[in-house]
């Protein structure tokens, strides 16, 4: 075997290579074998039909179409560890000559990992913003952990203060029906925010069979991209009005949630506000970290294979969010009047940072010798297994090699991150150097993980104070 190779724009190579009869004779015996398995020959059985038996059956270019596959595999990979190559994805492969007893020859076009230059890191200024918790918003969280323990009783009367309003509702534009805009049984809490602003004010004062229309305007940020920003009309219909009677801020309440007074539930409300908004402002120190190193970065042109990968990834994750609220691709697709490719190309701006970002972790990662280690990996696969015990599915995909891959990438990435901070942060993120004792231990390769709500951290600290 003998190639040649050709560097390409757009981080591509081309390697025009030869194999000779003698290279590729092995292929052809293991090619006939599996043909014998496919053929009827009188008075042979299928797959123990000789070789020349074959060869005079269907001929020898049929053997070799059939072995060609194996020559390509083999010798492509060969051509690629010899060259240093580091490619991305499948090679195109176009057969330029293939004959019986001649040299077979072809030509694999394949991506390439872009070469990446990175900044003078020192150059990278960020600080993460210092953080405090109001006594109002500690008061606020009180009052959301009385509501979680409320007792609701129907009531004749009109919805005020902590009222649960039933409702029947209709979303409409310009007089039309939206789709999916009906719903029914339709729980609004007074004293909470509803996600339109401005929707629990419209139904204060309302009564059971009361009817009320009204316009208001979505936020800019939904995720119904038709409806951003839009002025839309609403028709509710009043089924039912439930007094709230939340419990008494009083040390009874206290200890049901596992202190022994309301002073150190508040204590505890503050702290873990405190390490909430602590979280918050590093996970944005981190992205405008990113945000300049993606600027300063110098990169080779990104394949489209890489790109395409992204896009793959934040359309899985789009329509898992979308399988989490009930809502079908389909729908979601006819309500922003987009086609999936439509929606496909809208990634690409957002693709390409996150392969940049991708490849500036992994340049960072070879330049500072960050790996992972096998043991540190079967650790943490040991500790997703224990977490997932009771999910056969999950427990099964962490056997597989590209899962176990996936994770290990995942698990350098965030050692990456912490070496960046603590480049680019200095002093700064010694005051969070317990920043798994926050309650936000990272498993974001985890499916469905989310961040705990104010009333579940108390829970967990109460059933930690029972063990």
């Amino acid at each position: 075997m003998n190639y040649t190779c050709k560097t390409l724009d757009n981080s591509q190579a081309e390697l025009t290579i030869t194999v000779t009869p003698e290279d590729y004779k092995k292929h052809l015996e293991s090619a006939s074998d599996r043909l014998s398995a496919k053929i009827n020959v009188k008075g042979f059985r299928k797959g123990k039909i000789p070789a020349d038996i074959v060869k005079k059956e269907l001929g020898e270019m049929a053997i070799l179409q059939e072995a060609v596959e194996d020559v390509v595999k083999e010798t492509f990979y060969k051509a690629v560890i010899d060259e240093k190559l580091e490619t991305l994805g499948m090679p195109q492969i176009n057969i330029e000559k293939i004959a019986p007893d001649n040299d077979v020859v072809y030509k694999a076009t394949v991506a390439l990992m872009p070469v990446v230059k990175l900044p003078n890191l020192d150059k990278i200024k960020v600080e993460k913003k210092e953080v405090d918790v109001s006594d109002e918003k500690v008061e606020e969280t009180f009052d959301m952990l009385r509501g979680m323990q409320a007792t609701e009783i129907i009531k004749d009367g009109t919805a005020e203060g902590t009222d649960k309003v039933v409702l029947d509702m209709d979303m409409l534009i310009d007089n039309v029906p939206l789709e999916g805009g009906q719903a029914k049984d339709h729980q609004v809490y007074l004293s909470e925010k509803h996600y339109i602003p401005g929707f629990s004010e419209q139904v204060v004062g309302l009564k059971k069979g009361d009817q009320k229309e009204f316009s208001l305007s979505f936020p800019d940020t939904h995720y119904q991209k038709h409806l951003a920003g839009k002025k839309v009309d609403f028709k509710v219909s009043i089924k039912d009005v439930y007094e709230r009677q939340l419990p008494e801020l009083d040390e009874e309440f206290a200890k049901k949630l596992g202190q022994e007074s309301v002073e150190k539930l508040r204590e505890l409300l503050r702290s873990n506000l405190l390490k909430e908004a602590d979280q918050k402002a590093m996970q944005s120190a981190e992205a405008e970290m990113l945000e300049q190193l993606i600027e300063k970065t110098k990169f080779d042109p990104i394949p489209e294979v890489l790109l395409n990968s992204e896009r793959q990834k934040m359309f899985y994750e789009l329509k898992r969010d979308l399988d989490k609220n009930n809502i079908p691709i389909d729908q979601y697709l006819a309500d922003i009047k987009k086609t999936e490719q439509q929606l496909f190309e809208d990634f690409r701006a957002q693709a390409e940072k996150r392969a940049k970002a991708a490849l500036i972790s992994r340049q960072v990662a070879m330049d500072n010798d960050i790996t992972i280690a096998d043991e540190e990996l079967d650790r943490e696969l040991e500790t997703l297994k224990e977490m997932y015990k009771d999910n056969k599915e999950y427990s099964d995909n962490l056997a597989r090699p590209e899962v176990r891959d996936t994770i290990a990438t995942s698990m350098q990435n965030r050692k990456v991150m912490d070496w960046l901070k603590a480049k680019i942060l200095g002093e700064q993120i010694m005051e969070d150097k317990n920043l798994k004792d926050l309650g936000c231990c990272d498993h974001s390769h985890e499916p469905g993980h989310v961040h705990s709500h104010e009333g579940e951290k108390v829970e967990e600290e109460k059933q930690e104070d029972n063990k």
